[in-house]
């Protein structure tokens, strides 16, 4: 006799990290930032590293009392995790359960349907349309009274497109004030066009938590922090749904180290910024259909039952990425890798 499982979590698949790469070959699977760390987040990492013999403080106050300073919002309204996926889990934990519904686009991150499922609650996958967007008109039309939560996605993983101001600002005024919404902002730093203004959202309604991430534009990937902002009884209850003393202070000190050196760190964004640009422009020119990215990866759209083929091409242009049903999300690296890239993008769309 084996030990009985709960059903809903036998039948979850579970969440495939992007690979590593072999000899030789260009890791573009995960969105890391191809730069080192700053030499000021290497200095505090070492520094605290002399005191891993004790247990961080709680709740990381240090750190949130800097991201208070820098984004202008009460100390009580920001939580911290050990990245904002771990926090986005506890909110639909916090929020749903067997009976209840979560809303999101599809695609998008592939560990939303792990999150809601494990907690027991069923998920509402809602296609995004022709431009690889969310349909938020779809999405609010998806709510019934077993919703308790919606996952919007700007800049969307993996397709890499955002949500219109406008738009977004009309699909909350169509969700309950009962309903979570959960606006998972992890690539917002990488948008330089006029978007949303998620932290200020955040100031008008209380049913509206923004989560973002130290991984990807800072560049501490390895340290696992991210951080929530939102209502103080909703963060509460996530904050119950979590590991106690989970949070770290090595990835506290990063950040902070990185939140004083943002500048420097704003200097890269803008040069992978500039070449992401440019190789979309050489995409597009190329005939591949891939939509404007705003995040730092390119959403390259393909059919069911490709999947072989296209790792077949990426093995051979020396490139690691992360292959879906219905298209390749590849980051962007190293200058080096642009023309791997490009040849396999112009081979996959030879396939459709």
């Amino acid at each position: 006799m084996t030990v009985r499982l709960r059903p809903e979590i036998a039948a979850v698949p579970p969440y495939q990290q992007g690979r590593p790469a072999p000899q030789g070959s260009f890791k573009l699977s995960s969105n890391e930032n191809p730069f080192p760390p700053l030499p000021a987040v290497v200095e505090a990492v070492q520094r605290e590293a002399e005191r891993v013999n004790r247990y961080p403080r709680p709740g990381a106050p240090d750190l949130k009392s800097a991201l208070a300073d820098e984004l202008s919002v009460d100390t009580d309204r920001i939580l911290i995790g050990d990245g904002s996926a771990t926090l986005l889990q506890q909110l639909i934990h916090a929020v749903a359960g067997p009976g209840d519904e979560v809303i999101y686009a599809w695609r998008s991150f592939d560990a939303y349907p792990l999150f809601v499922r494990t907690g027991g609650a069923t998920a509402i996958e809602v296609p995004v349309d022709a431009e690889h967007r969310h349909d938020l008109d779809a999405m609010a039309a998806a709510i019934t009274d077993r919703t308790r939560a919606v996952i919007v996605c700007s800049p969307n993983n993996p397709t890499g497109t955002i949500v219109d101001a406008d738009a977004l600002d009309a699909f909350i005024a169509r969700v309950p004030a009962d309903v979570l919404i959960m606006l998972d902002e992890a690539y917002i730093e990488f948008v330089r066009e006029p978007t949303v203004d998620g932290i200020g959202l955040q100031r008008a309604h209380d049913n509206l938590v923004v989560l973002r991430t130290f991984s990807k534009a800072h560049g501490l990937a390895g340290l696992r922090v991210g951080y929530a902002v939102g209502d103080p009884r909703v963060l509460r209850a996530a904050d119950l749904c979590g590991v106690p003393l989970s949070q770290t202070a090595l990835a506290s000190s990063a950040a902070i180290a990185a939140l004083q050196h943002v500048g420097e760190t704003f200097s890269r964004i803008d040069v992978l910024a500039d070449q992401r640009d440019a190789l979309w422009r050489r995409l597009i020119d190329a005939g591949v259909p891939a939509p404007k990215p705003y995040a730092n990866f390119f959403w390259i759209p393909s059919e069911p039952g490709q999947e072989a083929a296209i790792q077949d091409i990426l093995d051979a242009n020396r490139i690691v990425a992360k292959v879906f049903s219905d298209g390749t999300r590849i980051s962007v690296g190293e200058p080096e890798a642009d023309e791997h890239i490009l040849a396999a993008a112009k081979a996959i769309q030879a396939l459709q």
